[in-house]
């Protein structure tokens, strides 16, 4: 785990870019708070950086990208505050969608997603519909997502197929697990990016994020530059990945 000095941006080659980059987008209400504005400013401030991290992904060539966008513990905040943001993410996607297509990106969701509100869960279906077809990029959005809540959703899976004789209990291994979590389909994260400086995975990608190489980032997530993700990305690329092995 390291930290980056973020006054210094690297150049970067595309050919080594991770392959799933997954960032944990910490800071909005800090950013608000130290310019005397409401919190729901960080997070449309944050907003724009998701844009300027989806463009820079695209240009460098990486095809996974993981976004921790709403937490099953951001349910505990101010109602007001959880209405504000599912209002924010229909605005986003409403908005988005067409610029999606435009750039090739498929937008895919993970979480419990049935917990969001109904007009927020449609507007994610139909985004997630209109763009299902793209190949360039592909964009999940974690919403109502926790780790262990993805962990106990696969091991419940696991455990009734197994009643219904579908599944060999002596045969279940690592691979079994990672069949049943709801990123089944894609490569894990090479590089965990985590910005506002905290030392913490907070619930995200428990099983996934094994093996990534994490990068942390001492500034808020509204300030997070396309040459902040440029050297996240130069310095994974300068890391030997032992995974275990000498």
């Amino acid at each position: 785990m390291s930290k980056l000095n973020v006054d210094t941006p690297s150049t970067h080659s595309a050919a080594s870019a991770p392959e799933h980059i997954a960032i944990i987008m910490d800071g909005n209400g800090r950013w608000a708070k130290q310019r005397g504005l409401p919190r729901i400013a960080g997070h449309r401030a944050g907003a724009e950086s998701v844009r300027r991290t989806v463009d820079a992904c695209k240009s460098l060539g990486v095809k996974y990208l993981t976004l921790y966008a709403f937490s099953s513990e951001n349910w505990n905040r101010p109602e007001s505050e959880v209405k504000a943001l599912m209002q924010l993410l229909e605005r986003f996607l409403k908005e988005k969608t067409k610029e999606m297509m435009k750039q090739n990106v498929r937008l895919n969701a993970i979480g419990r997603i049935n917990m969001l509100p109904e007009k927020t869960r449609k507007q994610l279906e139909l985004a997630i519909e209109t763009t299902k077809d793209n190949t360039d990029l592909t964009l999940n959005l974690a919403l109502s997502y926790g780790g262990r809540e993805e962990i106990v959703d696969a091991t419940r899976s696991i455990a009734e197929k197994a009643i219904n004789g579908e599944i060999d209990p002596a045969a279940i291994d690592n691979s079994t697990i990672t069949k049943y979590l709801y990123t089944s389909e894609q490569p894990d994260p090479c590089l965990l990016i985590r910005t506002s400086g905290e030392l913490r995975l907070s619930n995200f990608l428990l099983w996934q994020l094994s093996y990534a190489e994490i990068v942390i980032l001492d500034k808020f997530w509204p300030d997070f530059t396309e040459a902040d993700l440029i050297d996240a990305v130069t310095h994974f690329s300068g890391r030997q990945r032992r995974f275990g092995a000498l």
